[in-house]
């Protein structure tokens, strides 16, 4: 059984306060709001900002905890942010290369990328809120939606393993065959505009299309990854936290693995295996409680060997044994 729900009102106004207070930083501080190539020593450095962070809020979610519940109520709810982030970061990696996929195909110059990524991530954060809400609303009314998700884990994992994600021709994406025939779409980028007045006509600019391909992909992925962090816990506060964390240090580590996404080919086998192994958690859970130190260990070990495994066995040497 969940430890009682965290996150009353002044929880949630302060995780939000500091998701806004980071934005506004990045944005009028640290240049976001300008068009610039991110190097890969500043994304670096903000993707490992990033996990310092998620991993200090776990700090004090125990210290929260620990104060109003005890140790043990402590310890399982910090287990299950730090499961959650876990999982929340491994799933969005493959996400990454479906961003870069969308960024080659519409030859978006890198300056103009961290823009569109930026408002992706605010459209992402509402878009999480709304999603969150529901699912958790959806769940405690009807108890039974837990066995359709972890169903539909156990499916998406057996096919990210057996047919992964080909390359995808997006010129035949239905969202922007609807988008081309039904707006006015320039042939050229417009710097980093979206939209633009010509002859008495609004049109949008090819950024445009893309940043609406970014949102698409990424409310495909919280298909996969909502249903899968509540196999881990059914705390609307954790399941929002983690997931958010998770999203803000997206951006930054999609600039520091762009260049080396190629070498993680054998990552989508360890995220298909993590996708069944949390459907079956939700299936069995009636019946088996599996601790939240047990899941953080089998989803960590999956990840880091698929990780370990690409770089050991690289793509060409796969490819001559596969063909």
């Amino acid at each position: 059984m969940d430890a009682i729900a965290m996150g009353g009102f002044a929880m949630w106004a302060g995780f939000l306060g500091l998701v806004l207070s980071c934005l506004l930083l990045d944005f009028f501080v640290l240049g976001g709001n300008k068009d610039k190539k991110i190097s890969l020593y500043s994304a670096a450095g903000w993707s490992v900002f990033w996990v310092i962070l998620a991993f200090a809020f776990a700090g004090f979610i125990y210290w929260d905890n620990w104060v109003l519940s005890g140790a043990e109520i402590a310890k399982q709810k910090t287990q299950e942010f730090i499961t959650g982030y876990l999982l929340e970061k491994s799933l969005s990696l493959d996400n990454l290369f479906v961003f870069l996929l969308i960024f080659q195909y519409f030859q978006v110059p890198a300056i103009y990328q961290r823009r569109v990524l930026l408002f992706g991530i605010l459209t992402a954060i509402f878009l999480r809120v709304v999603m969150i809400l529901g699912g958790a609303y959806v769940i405690n009314h009807f108890h039974w939606v837990l066995y359709l998700f972890g169903a539909f884990l156990i499916f998406t994992g057996i096919k990210m393993i057996f047919i992964g994600s080909s390359n995808q021709d997006l010129s035949k994406n239905p969202l922007l065959v609807f988008l081309n025939r039904h707006l006015n779409v320039t042939k050229e980028h417009s710097g980093h505009r979206f939209f633009i007045r010509f002859q008495q006509k609004i049109y949008v600019t090819p950024l445009f299309l893309v940043f609406c391909m970014i949102e698409l992909t990424d409310v495909i992925f919280a298909l996969d990854s909502i249903p899968a962090i509540f196999a881990i816990t059914k705390d609307p506060f954790i399941v929002f936290s983690s997931n958010i964390f998770a999203i803000m240090g997206l951006r930054a580590l999609y600039f520091l693995l762009a260049g080396v996404a190629e070498r993680f080919h054998f990552l989508k086998y360890g995220l298909g295996l993590v996708l069944i192994f949390v459907g079956c958690k939700m299936l069995i859970e009636k019946w088996v409680t599996v601790p939240s130190s047990i899941t953080l260990s089998i989803v960590g070990t999956i990840v880091l060997l698929s990780m370990l495994i690409s770089w050991m066995v690289p793509l060409k040497k796969w490819a001559k044994k596969n063909p």
